[in-house]
């Protein structure tokens, strides 16, 4: 949620760098609506300062032996209208946090302009491209033959975009998950968390995820909570509400979460395989920092997620999003992109984003700083990595002419020291 004093007394900037994002949002309400507010707060002041003097007159009066029936009467008076004005100052706030919650994080202003994925700017690759002296597969196609995916199996148990993993499909999509937690825990310094994945409203609001986006999320009515779309939600909410310390700054998560998203308006989109089904599993990194830090966390968290391909040595690239495929909540995002020889290009596999405050305000998490200060800390999450598209990565990209698949060496010994998944 961006700040209100900023819409204030920035008006034309926070507009300009808004106008760069795809939408129409209410500013222009939200300052009319802000300017109300501050009218009747004045106006309250004036009456309550005026209530204050005339209080002041009753004991003189009283001591003077004069009726003050009209003087309470006025008191009466005022006191009813003050009512009724923080009446209309709590709707209108009421009012201005609803807009709030509509109006998306302004891009950082060395995002590039564009309105949609294809104007991206490529930052850097790693690795080539995967050649073949074969005609490759795709990954759907190799799991069938090697019976580790059951695309048919999961549409009878649930429908379609549901998938099932079979003996060392199972296996490897375990050995991800856990070599990706090793990695992040013993190596880059975060601490693991095991969380829900049921999330309530107020948490859904609290990253951004709510109101825009209620469409894509799985809802459970009989709780009035949502099936987690991504593990950024129950971690970031973790600190909700709280005040921390500043010397504990920077806080690193890390957690695995089965997600669950509706897709909505997807239709078409990589329908086939693993890239984009309704249920996946994830790994999310989630950093709380300092706000002078907050970009150069940025960098380090997208080479935390890099990291985990360069050790499975599968080519990738880094890209920074345009203003018109940038995410509500972010004001700058990274996308890894691996290669996936059946699409013939990369595939987005983790988005590392800085929220700045954006996140903060809206959950309410607050640090104190050096000067004993409260202010609200910056938050950051990424992919480290998607599960599922790293599987379908890895199936690709290490296939061999006679359909079995090489495991990439760092995943050996999570294998039960397995080298190769065969028919």
């Amino acid at each position: 949620m961006l700040d209100i004093k900023r819409i204030r007394n920035n008006k034309d900037e926070v507009i300009k760098a808004l106008s760069t994002r795809r939408g129409d949002f209410p500013i222009e309400k939200v300052i009319l609506l802000d300017e109300k507010r501050r009218e009747i707060i004045a106006d309250v002041e004036s009456k309550k300062a005026e209530q204050n003097r005339i209080s002041k007159q009753v004991p003189m009066m009283k001591k003077e032996g004069k009726d003050t029936t009209e003087i309470f009467a006025q008191m009466k008076e005022l006191s009813n209208k003050i009512k009724e004005m923080d009446e209309d100052v709590n709707d209108l706030d009421e009012k201005i946090k609803e807009l709030l919650l509509s109006i998306p994080n302004t891009p950082h202003e060395s995002v590039p302009i564009g309105s949609d994925d294809t104007e991206n700017e490529e930052m850097r690759t790693w690795g080539e491209p995967t050649k073949f002296d074969f005609e490759p597969k795709a990954h759907w196609d190799i799991g069938t033959d090697l019976d580790i995916l059951d695309f048919e199996a999961g549409s009878k148990i649930s429908g379609s975009r549901f998938s099932v993993f079979k003996g060392m499909g199972a296996k490897l999509e375990r050995a991800l998950l856990n070599f990706m937690i090793d990695l992040h825990v013993d190596k880059q310094g975060y601490k693991e968390v095991w969380v829900p994945a049921l999330i309530n409203r107020k948490s859904m609001f609290g990253t951004g995820q709510l109101p825009k986006f209620e469409e894509d999320m799985f809802y459970v009515p009989q709780k009035d909570m949502y099936l987690a779309p991504t593990a950024e939600v129950p971690v970031t909410n973790l600190l909700a509400d709280e005040i921390v310390d500043g010397e504990e700054l920077p806080i690193y998560y890390t957690a695995y979460t089965p997600c669950f998203r509706a897709e909505a308006g997807s239709a078409g989109r990589d329908t086939r395989g693993l890239i984009r089904n309704h249920q996946f599993d994830k790994v999310e990194m989630v950093k709380f920092v300092k706000p002078e830090d907050s970009f150069d966390e940025l960098e380090k968290l997208t080479d935390n997620a890099e990291e985990v391909l360069r050790l499975l040595k599968i080519p990738y690239r880094v890209v920074k999003l345009c203003t018109g495929d940038l995410g509500f909540s972010s004001t700058m995002t990274y996308d890894v992109e691996v290669w996936m020889p059946s699409y013939g290009r990369f595939v987005e596999i983790s988005s590392c984003s800085n929220f700045l405050d954006f996140q903060a305000r809206r959950a309410n998490i607050k640090y104190r700083d050096e000067n004993k200060k409260v202010q609200y800390l910056h938050t950051l999450n990424g992919s480290g990595l998607a599960i599922g598209r790293t599987f379908a990565a890895i199936l690709e990209n290490y296939q061999n002419e006679d359909g079995s698949v090489t495991i990439p060496e760092v995943l050996v010994e999570y294998m039960g020291n397995c080298k190769k998944i065969e028919k």
